[in-house]
């Protein structure tokens, strides 16, 4: 890593009542400017809508960000959103962390006001920890082999090589036996229609 001068901005979303029902996200916001490297919180009601990203690119440019943690909901849905954005902004998409307040803190305790906003500001200062951490990365595409290893000539290695044959793929079964068929060249007739079993 390199001697930057690490600039993290956090962006706290309400999320309609989905989080701020139960989190007290001007609380999570407030405790968010206090934490290492942190020089700019925003909270606003939708992060992941167009003027919420635009929250993001428009902070990333005012204060210099190098660093980005989006405090909303699951990274499984909106991982790629905000990584498209900090990247339409000029910021390597992989300096972006999120907290996942919404599954992990109100949606669980949504009876507990109180318990909800500290487990939340606990998952904002792991965030933070993790984006100080974090370094640019850089995708890279490698050429594949459109070919299959099926490693085991028994019934359902021969079935998985059949189908993958029959998608259109180069297939090697490699079996070490002599022969084929797995368990079932052993029988003679299987249950229950006692048909040759091969």
């Amino acid at each position: 890593m390199n001697n930057e001068e690490l600039r993290v901005g956090v962006f706290v979303c309400d999320c309609g009542h989905n989080i701020a029902g139960t989190i007290d996200t001007a609380d999570v916001a407030a405790f968010s400017e206090g934490l290492p490297d942190v020089v700019a919180v925003v909270r606003n009601r939708y992060t992941c809508a167009d003027p919420g990203q635009n929250e993001i690119k428009k902070a990333i440019a005012e204060h210099q960000l190098n660093r980005v943690v989006v405090v909303a909901c699951t990274p499984k849905i909106h991982e790629p959103t905000f990584r498209n954005c900090v990247a339409e902004a000029g910021l390597n998409p992989y300096l972006m962390e999120m907290a996942n307040v919404r599954e992990h803190c109100s949606w669980v305790h949504f009876q507990d006001k109180e318990a909800a906003t500290a487990k939340a500001k606990d998952l904002v200062r792991s965030a933070v920890e993790r984006a100080r951490k974090l370094e640019a990365q850089e995708e890279k595409s490698f050429p594949v082999t459109d070919a299959a290893l099926v490693i085991g000539g028994g019934v359902a290695g021969i079935q998985a090589a059949l189908e993958l044959a029959d998608g259109g793929h180069q297939v090697y079964l490699v079996e070490k036996q002599p022969t084929i068929g797995g368990n079932m060249a052993a029988l003679d007739k299987t249950y229950p229609t006692m048909d040759c079993s091969i």
